[in-house]
């Protein structure tokens, strides 16, 4: 079934957006899941989880997932107080007491050397750290994976609602041809056995397999039993109770919901096992008409089950 989703979220850290992530994802018709993550080095982490979360909403569908990170870079200088900025990324708290310590140090130890700038910066603690955790990203990452595939299961819900009714109107075609055939079947068997009794009664010279001389009486009764066995053997009652039959199950399945691309296969089988023997076993151009009609019908169908779920 297809279907597509995107999400975008921000990483906050500390009250200050650190990156933007970017998914998105789409789903084609496919018989059995078959799933793609294209995503950047820093987000392989997390590609058993999507995964793990993927199986659990998606049964089926050729599926692929992209993944964006953006980090945000700085304001320039021409829209931005840069010593402001610069002196957000210290930790007061961190500066004071290297200062204390300094201080200290240069009344204990006479010939120590002053920090130098260089000595500061490296100093731990003093800059508040800016670099997005592995934690927070791979939480924002499945975060906004979730959203999108939200999204992907909304779309294809709402394609899904489309192709159910789809089937179900060649469902009720395929029943309203069964209705009409179904009256003239029996009529028209009883009408063919007694045509094809008349022709072979017609020309047999009533001489039997072992060379006796048998009454007319006597073949008109041997060719009506042939005829009543062969009458049997194109009666398509069962045939078309088992059409009907189908046509509930579909109808069935589909108001059940959920998964049901693979019952619908199996169903379209039965439909065209039933629609060929309605066929083969036609005595009527009415009946031969409505097995060819029922055969188109049920690819249709299976054409538009493919994209199910």
């Amino acid at each position: 079934m297809t279907g597509f989703g995107v999400a975008n979220q921000p990483l906050t850290i500390g009250g200050k957006t650190m990156a933007s992530i970017n998914v998105e994802c789409r789903s084609v018709n496919g018989r059995f899941m078959d799933l793609t993550i294209r995503s950047p080095e820093e987000a392989r982490a997390v590609e058993g989880a999507i995964r793990e979360l993927v199986g659990k909403k998606l049964n089926r569908g050729k599926v692929e997932f992209r993944i964006h990170i953006h980090r945000e870079q700085a304001q320039s200088a021409s829209t931005t107080n840069v010593q402001s900025e610069v002196e957000k990324r210290f930790n007061p708290q961190a500066l004071a007491e290297l200062s204390a310590m300094a201080k200290i140090a240069s009344t204990q130890i006479s010939n120590a050397t002053p920090l130098s700038v260089a000595d500061i910066l490296r100093w731990p603690g003093i800059l508040l750290e800016e670099e997005i955790g592995a934690t927070e990203l791979n939480e924002a990452i499945m975060a906004t994976v979730g959203q999108a595939l939200d999204a992907l299961l909304a779309s294809r819900q709402t394609e899904g609602a489309a192709l159910t009714q789809v089937i179900l109107d060649r469902v009720q075609t395929m029943e309203a041809i069964v209705n009409k055939v179904e009256p003239i079947v029996p009529q028209a068997a009883k009408i063919y056995q007694e045509k094809l009794t008349e022709k072979l009664t017609a020309l047999l010279d009533g001489i039997d397999a072992q060379g006796r001389t048998i009454g007319k009486d006597e073949i008109a009764d041997r060719i009506r039993q042939e005829v009543v066995i062969y009458g049997t053997r194109i009666d398509v009652a069962e045939e078309i109770a088992r059409l009907r039959t189908h046509f509930q199950a579909v109808r069935s399945a589909l108001a059940k919901g959920g998964p049901v691309g693979k019952r619908l296969d199996f169903l379209m089988q039965e439909l065209q096992r039933e629609s060929n023997t309605l066929g083969s076993k036609s005595v009527t151009q009415e009946t031969s008409d409505a097995s060819m009609e029922l055969k188109l019908l049920v690819e249709q169908i299976r054409e538009q089950v493919q994209n199910l779920e």
